[in-house]
């Protein structure tokens, strides 16, 4: 059975930062790319990043230069680095592998001053 334990999420003020993790359990982690996903209540779920397991990573514009992905295939973990956060990324941001219908429950990140 697959687990996805999304973690890192929390308030912080416009210009701040948080590091968000995935940890992953009853998955082949290294074999698959993952991604990070964040939805607005309301609205449609939307790709943030993702990191292949070829080491590219792809980013949606509203994040390049601002978020990084990463990933350690012996811990089983995804990470998104957010830095210079704004308001309009206030989301619960998921992690997800890709080509599977496996999601965690999410984290909740707040921009607000």
């Amino acid at each position: 059975q697959v687990r996805l334990v999304e973690a890192g999420g929390g308030l912080v003020q416009p210009g701040g930062s948080l590091r968000l993790s995935c940890a992953a359990s009853g998955i082949s982690f290294s074999t698959y790319a993952w991604g990070w996903y964040r939805q607005v209540p309301g609205n449609q779920r939307k790709w943030v990043a993702t990191a292949m397991n070829s080491g590219i990573t792809l980013y949606t514009d509203d994040v390049k230069g601002r978020f990084t992905i990463s990933r350690d295939n012996i811990k089983n973990t995804v990470y998104l680095q957010m830095n210079s956060l704004k308001l309009e990324d206030t989301a619960v941001y998921s992690c997800h592998p890709l080509s599977t219908t496996d999601w965690g429950q999410g984290t909740r990140v707040t921009v607000s001053s």
